[in-house]
């Protein structure tokens, strides 16, 4: 299986650079998995797909300002840090750029020395460990001095920082929305519950390995980076009565998913559970525990396109995609969404 398997070509211009004034206006594309027939809806029409008895699954990470641009501190030098995962108390796996600057020892200062962050190690994909001096509370810091790590191709600036937030989000830690998610509004996921749905919360913390570029030709031999998950029990048996009773279990965006799948046992059973996963979903594989998938629309040769496609099939997921284009849907983190059922 290639990479370039799963390329399209998309216009430059259908990239959503802003979020819409509604979140639950956007554009709905509902994809039947098996025989790839195609509809066009708005999103407030998702609950057409949604049954009494469903579940639906959504990550309430929270998305923390996690790029920082600074200074060398004996050269003033410019530095820029993108904060993947903390890995302990005030230490960080970070991005760095420009890396070269960035050698073991170095320290570096945000908001005039509010934040000094040391390398301290090396990492993966040429990422450092930044271990933080500073006083007060960091995520305080953090709030004060960050800005939002909005995805490289997304040019505009960000007027609201709560409009890159599910309605949902609750727990700190990632370093990038689960964009499925911002088509939700407290209404419809009221009209949804009333609908007699339940809904479950699960927690990705969103780092590298969901955006991180297949960089090899063969499929096979890309490496998920791991990312902190989290299923507490009340999520784990809602979703568990969904599927004992016979109805589905419909994940929002492709972490949701991947949470799901690596906290179900071969069994069928999710568990209560936390750790990290770098779980790689790509055709051929076999879903344990979802049924359905609400998602965005990805970028062309990426591993959440490979995900969708398991679900489906490539074929069916590029020919929804070629009329997405057509169609001018909006693509990626602020576009519109596909449901695959």
């Amino acid at each position: 299986m290639k990479t370039s398997d799963f390329y399209f070509d998309l216009p430059e211009e259908l990239i959503a650079q802003v979020p819409i004034l509604d979140r639950s206006s956007s554009k709905l594309m509902v994809l039947d998995k098996e025989t790839g027939e195609i509809e066009h809806k708005t999103f407030k029409n998702v609950i057409d797909y949604l049954n009494p008895g469903d579940c639906l699954v959504l990550n309430n990470t929270r998305v923390i300002p996690a790029r920082l641009i600074g200074e060398k501190v004996d050269t003033g030098g410019k530095i820029e840090f993108l904060l993947l995962k903390r890995t302990e108390e005030d230490t960080w796996q970070a991005l760095v750029k420009p890396g070269k600057r960035a050698k073991i020892g170095t320290k570096f200062s945000f908001g005039n020395g509010k934040l000094i962050g040391e390398v301290v190690g090396l990492a993966e994909e040429g990422s450092r460990i930044i271990k933080f001096h500073y006083e007060g509370i960091f995520e305080e810091v953090l709030d004060e001095l960050g800005n939002m790590p909005l995805p490289p191709y997304i040019t505009e600036r960000l007027e609201e920082r709560e409009r890159y937030q599910t309605v949902y989000s609750k727990h700190n830690g990632s370093a990038a929305a689960p964009t499925a998610g911002l088509h939700f509004t407290e209404e419809l996921l009221q009209q949804i519950k009333d609908k007699g749905v339940d809904i479950a919360f699960v927690t990705l913390h969103v780092g590298l390995g969901t955006f991180r570029p297949v960089k090899v030709d063969n499929v096979l031999e890309h490496e998920m980076h791991s990312e902190y998950y989290m299923v507490d029990k009340e999520a784990a048996q809602k979703i568990n009565n969904a599927k004992k009773n016979g109805h589905n279990v419909v994940c929002v965006g492709t972490t949701s998913c991947r949470t799901v799948e690596s906290a179900t046992n071969e069994d069928g059973i999710i568990e209560e559970t936390s750790g990290w996963t770098n779980i790689f979903i790509y055709p051929g594989y076999k879903f344990k525990m979802v049924d359905k998938l609400i998602t965005n629309f990805h970028l062309p040769e990426s591993t959440l396109i490979m995900l969708v496609s398991a679900l489906s099939s490539k074929e069916n997921v590029l020919n929804a995609y070629e009329a997405a284009v057509k169609e001018r849907y909006r693509f990626f983190s602020f576009g519109d969404a596909m449901i695959v059922k």
